[in-house]
């Protein structure tokens, strides 16, 4: 059993594989290292209550500092790792120091993906990932009268419903030929799109050829160009294309690297004494085949825990359903499972109704559910997808059946 433990990344696996080690007994030291200056902070309330104001620094913390002093936690906050020594078994942090350790967890987590345009680099361009990003983001929305967003996915969407109901003129342009197509259905896509424009947000989809251009003079944003010759003005243009791993320790460490740093069901990586957890990890799915990167708190939850349990020797395996979720005027989208492979998708209710799910099944097999206000399909999905639950595609498509009465 590993004495001395060093966690990279001060986000949710930070802060669960802390909690885990500390209640199984674990009493050696913990340092933990973070490149931002403050505590493990929970992430998604970044883009809606954060954003809107309404939520305080404070209660973005996932635990409170106390929690750290108490359990004899050394934190290395607004420091970053620059190298892993796994020979030496050392972390070299950007203040010149290193930390040795005997079992190392990187839980570093993704950043935003940035995108290569003409103008992405002018005063006025944003992304949202961290509370200096909003930080920022809240202040330029004091004096600003219209956001453009670049990408139709969870971030950009939630916050154009921040954005809105704060009274700013929002515009959405995406390249694929509906939002959020990468993660839901046609039905799904469409009823969102619906409450966005409903709400006076402006989507264009199919856009290609994008250029942000300053006002004549300055490096200042003044409005998005399309290739179809439209302009679209800003005072602020917010990019949410993405987020990809942030995994390069791992990979100058010369650890094994896919799409995210991979790891066994146990969370271990290609050293025997180094464990990833979070976004930045890449791990096998039994259910779903091959590897699989998940950018989601649930599963930067269960993976910190799986790899502070395996640290301690006890026989614990990652394999989770994986869920999502997303807040957009007054639709609640609970993904549940991973749809890609189905061979069959089934509509439960009436979208028009904003109350319905959408249910993907391969062979039978019930392999993911997204649910739009729809709490009790959402509440028993996890369970069935665990099960690995068949279902009948007929019983399915009555939508008076409770879902656990379609096998």
């Amino acid at each position: 059993m590993p004495d001395r433990i060093v966690i990279l990344g001060a986000g949710h696996a930070a802060a669960q594989a802390i909690e885990t080690l500390r209640r199984r007994g674990h009493a050696g030291p913990i340092v933990l290292v973070g490149d931002e200056p403050h505590l493990p902070y929970q992430r998604p309330p970044l883009s809606k209550k954060y954003l809107a104001g309404t939520h305080e620094r404070s209660r973005l913390l996932v635990r409170q500092a106390g929690y750290y002093s108490e359990h004899s936690i050394e934190t290395r906050l607004g420091r970053r790792a620059l190298e892993i020594d796994r020979r030496t078994q050392r972390v070299r942090l950007d203040d010149g120091s290193a930390l040795a350790y005997d079992a190392l967890l990187i839980a570093t987590g993704s950043r935003a993906r940035t995108l290569p345009i003409p103008g992405a680099e002018l005063d006025g361009v944003r992304y949202l990932r961290t509370m200096a990003d909003v930080d920022s983001l809240r202040a330029a929305m004091e004096s600003a009268r219209r956001l453009v967003i670049i990408g139709g996915g969870y971030i950009g969407l939630e916050v154009a419903a921040t954005c809105r109901k704060q009274g700013l003129a929002v515009t959405v342009l995406e390249v694929q030929d509906r939002v959020m197509k990468r993660v839901v259905s046609k039905e799904t896509s469409a009823t969102f799109t619906a409450e966005h424009v409903r709400n006076g947000v402006k989507i264009l989809c199919g856009v290609s050829r994008l250029e942000i251009a300053a006002h004549s003079g300055t490096r200042r944003v003044r409005a998005v160009l399309c290739a179809d010759g439209s302009e679209h003005e800003a005072d602020i243009v917010l990019i949410g294309v993405g987020a990809e791993a942030a995994q390069e320790l791992a990979r100058d460490a010369g650890l094994e690297i896919d799409d995210g740093i991979v790891v066994n069901r146990h969370c271990r990586t290609s050293d025997p004494s180094i464990y990833a957890a979070g976004d930045c990890t890449s791990h096998p799915s039994v259910r779903y085949g091959g590897q699989v990167r998940l950018e989601s708190v649930d599963n930067a939850f269960e993976q910190a825990t799986t790899a502070a349990l395996s640290m301690l020797g006890e026989p614990a395996v990652h394999d989770g359903v994986p869920w999502f979720w997303s807040e957009q005027f007054d639709l609640k989208l609970t993904i549940t499972g991973l749809g890609s492979g189905a061979d069959t998708v089934i509509v439960r209710g009436d979208p028009a109704t904003h109350c319905f799910s959408v249910c993907y099944l391969r062979a039978g097999e019930l392999l993911a559910v997204e649910s739009i206000n729809n709490a009790k399909d959402a509440i028993v999905a996890r369970k069935l997808i665990a099960a690995r639950t068949r279902l009948d595609p007929h019983r399915l498509a009555n939508r008076t059946r409770a879902l656990p009465e379609c096998v």
